[in-house]
């Protein structure tokens, strides 16, 4: 028997489960941006990168480089991927 690794972008297939998965994360991160970037890669990897990017007015290069996760990428492009993928940030009290 063969295993193949988890890839949480397969199972991502509606707005509603991207937006779930990234609330998650959010409660998760600890604060942690490149945490939150690599989740909103993974919900990149699930609707398209080449899409996501050129909805977001970005480059496919400058794309993979905010959602690696290795850094913190700039908010004004998390705000335009963010739009690219159909979701929104909201707040509430703490």
């Amino acid at each position: 028997m063969t295993t193949t690794p988890y890839d949480v972008a397969e199972h991502l297939r509606t707005p509603e489960e991207s937006a779930a998965y990234l609330e998650a994360c959010l409660e998760e991160a600890n604060g942690d941006a490149a945490f939150i970037a690599k989740a909103l890669g993974d919900i990149a990897r699930a609707k398209g990168l080449s899409q996501v990017a050129y909805e977001a007015g970005l480059s496919r290069e400058s794309l993979d480089k905010a959602l690696s996760g290795e850094k913190n990428p700039n908010f004004d492009i998390i705000l335009k991927i963010m739009g690219a993928l159909g979701l929104k940030f909201h707040a509430e009290v703490a």
